[in-house]
């Protein structure tokens, strides 16, 4: 039997998704992460799944995993001492950036910390024009010895970044070999490998990071690789990236730039697949972890996708999900501040110490306090009997932050719960109020380990009438990854007028076909399974931003152009609300979306059962509810034994391994046949 299994690695719980390929059977496991090292979780993780299955880890026939060791390292900035080299006279472009000021009105803003500090910074002679030829030829002389200072500095990797090397690469390719022939330790990067796109300071911090974060993932990979070899994983591993696709671990380790968004991606296209299995497209996803909450909007069921964001503060131009990120998790810290408000997050307890409950020595209560202490989370135990929790340190601790406020504690308790509520719907208008989407005409898919749990009140907050909870919520991300394909970006900025025709386009999307196809080779994708989409990013002439137009398929032709117009006019307007008819278009980037299509994991119906649903009751428990003002004894469902078609009403709680779901007064959930839980408004 062949299992396909996807690890999705978080900074609280690591989530192992288990799916046999010949009878279509899930199972999940759920245990701890190791922060220390994470690579350490998803092989305990693997072996005790497979354990409890019965099989053997050779038994394994694909292994994709999404992780956060690129995004931890990030923020924390825990990244190595890295060295740049750049054109001379560019030394300062790292710290001025674009001097625009991340808010407006405040006048204490601090700014990330520069990831390369200012002596590590060289310039060396060398100049290409914006038309590709040369002013100053480079002074390789002038490398090797910047190469020669770096490496006596300490340095652990080294960021190349000349002036439009995106156009004519010849400068930056010889400076990375003589690097490479200095310095063969460090971990290179250059700029036209990683972002060969215009705008030169966001494609200088798009190469610092990389290079940033390159030791730190080609450490973690190489450990994690060590691992599944101990284990007797035969199976070429996939990590996924910020796109939603995966690669191998090769090609991830030489680009970690492009897996900052790597654990969040999974979980929006394992949402778009089962939205579109229950007939419900249009979905915000809301992720709730242990440590932060990530949410999507899927108009039509389709991910918006980004060419180029600014993740904790450092522009990045690589091809990412918008998915947008707020502190807010079940270990989210509550707190008074210094005017005597209670805030939560987004400092959070993670995985060690963890929430006070844990025992392990944290005493600031958080988010999963409260659940605990109200009732919607089981008071002795977590994760189905194999996590032990103390009600009575969650108490404790709320009711000391009671104290401080003046307040009932489980008033506070809820206070918690509700003031995490407004951080998290805040989030979801910011990716729909705010750019025209009305949230009450989405369905709201709730899944991460406490995703379930919030999901009612928080609809309630954005009067959304519908909750879909899938049948395994807590690894979501997990499963993401069995329903993905591998994927790889490239793209090539050549700043043409749309009225000059094909042949420039033909020229540059031939090259772009050309890296596209090596990739495929590298990967081993047989060609039956590989698929190219195009596109370009076009603006009016003198436009400072651009949006990205599709490509029919099919040969190159007049029509070619002719539905470029037609779809970025159509654009422009839904966007900006007119249309420039007698501005001339350009065609600013070319893009190719290259898919190796590979066997997914498939998800299949079952028989509907009756409505009636109390053969699913496992007990009951006293729940506090801010309804009633008061505590009430409700039904608990056990998940497992819930059947397809079955209808409990609020207030009830469901109970799983990976999550618990809160059904709250008036509202009903039913099971569709694919076991979704389906909360709406009664």
């Amino acid at each position: 039997m062949a299992w396909r299994v996807g690890v999705d690695s978080g900074g609280t719980f690591t989530d192992v998704c288990l799916f046999e390929e010949a009878t279509g059977r899930i199972e999940v496991w759920k245990l701890s992460s190791t922060p220390d090292d994470p690579s350490r979780a998803i092989a305990q993780g693997v072996a005790e799944g497979m354990e409890r299955l019965g099989q053997p880890s050779g038994a394994i026939a694909y292994f994709g995993h999404g992780t956060t060791v690129a995004t931890n390292a990030l923020i924390q900035h825990r990244g190595v001492k890295t060295g740049l080299i750049v054109t001379q006279g560019f030394r300062d472009l790292l710290e001025i950036g674009r001097q625009k000021r991340p808010d407006l009105y405040d006048l204490q803003v601090e700014k990330p910390p520069v990831l390369v500090a200012r002596d590590l910074r060289l310039e060396v002679p060398e100049r290409i024009r914006h038309d590709g030829s040369i002013e100053t030829a480079l002074d390789e002389q002038a490398v090797r010895e910047a190469a020669r200072v770096l490496r006596a500095a300490g340095v652990k990797a080294v960021a190349i970044c000349f002036l439009y090397s995106f156009i004519a690469p010849a400068h930056e390719a010889t400076a990375r070999r003589i690097l490479v022939e200095e310095f063969p330790e460090a971990f290179v990067t250059a700029s036209h490998a990683i972002a060969p796109e215009f705008r030169e300071y966001e494609r200088l911090s798009t190469a610092v990071v990389n290079a940033y974060l390159g030791p730190v993932m080609q450490g973690y990979i190489r450990r994690l690789a060590e691992r599944l070899e101990t284990l007797g994983v035969t199976a070429t591993p996939h990590l996924t990236q910020s796109n939603g696709g995966v690669i191998g671990f090769e090609a991830a380790a030489a680009m970690p730039v492009r897996m900052v968004l790597s654990g969040p991606s999974t979980g929006v296209i394992g949402a778009q697949a089962v939205g579109r299995l229950a007939g419900l497209p249009d979905l915000i996803t809301f992720d709730m972890g242990g440590t932060s909450t990530d949410v999507a909007l899927l108009p039509g069921g389709e991910p918006r996708l980004s060419g180029e964001a600014i993740v904790h503060g450092y522009p990045i131009k690589a091809p990412m999900l918008d998915i947008h990120t707020v502190g807010a998790g079940g270990g989210s810290i509550a707190y008074v501040d210094s005017g005597g408000l209670l805030k939560v997050g987004p400092r959070s307890a993670g995985a060690a110490p963890g929430p006070v409950c844990y025992g392990l020595g944290n005493a600031e209560p958080t988010v999963t306090d409260a659940n605990i202490m109200l009732g919607t989370l089981h008071p002795t135990h977590l994760l189905g009997g194999r996590l032990p929790v103390r009600r009575d340190l969650s108490v404790a601790a709320i009711e000391r932050l009671a104290a401080q406020l003046g307040m009932e504690p489980y008033a506070t308790a809820q206070g918690i719960l509700a003031v995490v509520t407004a951080n998290m719907a805040k989030a979801i208008r910011v990716i729909s109020v705010q750019r025209g989407h009305d949230p009450r005409d989405y369905t709201l898919m709730a899944f991460g380990g406490a995703g379930p749990l919030h999901a009612a009140r928080l609809a309630k907050e954005l009067e959304m009438k519908r909750v879909l909870v899938p049948r395994n919520p807590g690894i979501l991300c997990a499963m993401g990854l069995l329903l993905t394909d591998l994927r790889a970006d490239f793209a090539s900025t050549r700043l043409t007028p749309l009225a000059a025709g094909l042949a420039p386009m033909t020229e540059a999307f031939a090259g772009l076909a050309g890296q596209a196809e090596a990739w495929f080779a590298q990967e081993h994708i047989a060609p039956e399974a590989r698929q190219l989409r195009r596109s370009v990013d076009m603006r009016y002439a003198g436009q400072n931003y651009e949006l990205a137009i599709p490509l029919p398929p099919g040969d190159l032709g007049a029509a070619t152009l002719a539905a470029l117009a037609e779809g970025f006019a159509a654009a422009h307007h839904r966007l900006y609300g007119f249309i420039a008819e007698e501005e001339p278009v350009q065609l600013v980037t070319f893009r190719v979306e290259a898919t190796g299509t590979v066997q997914k994991a498939v998800l299949r119906p079952r028989p509907l059962a009756g409505p009636e649903a109390s053969a699913a009751i496992a007990g009951e428990r006293a729940l506090w509810l801010p309804e009633t003002g008061g505590t009430a004894t409700v039904p608990v469902y056990d998940r497992e034994r819930l059947l397809p078609g079955n209808l409990l009403a609020g207030p009830a709680i469901v109970e799983q391994m990976d999550s618990t779901t809160v059904v709250l007064p008036g509202m009903t959930a039913r099971v569709d046949a694919y076991d979704n839980l389906i909360l709406e408004a009664a």
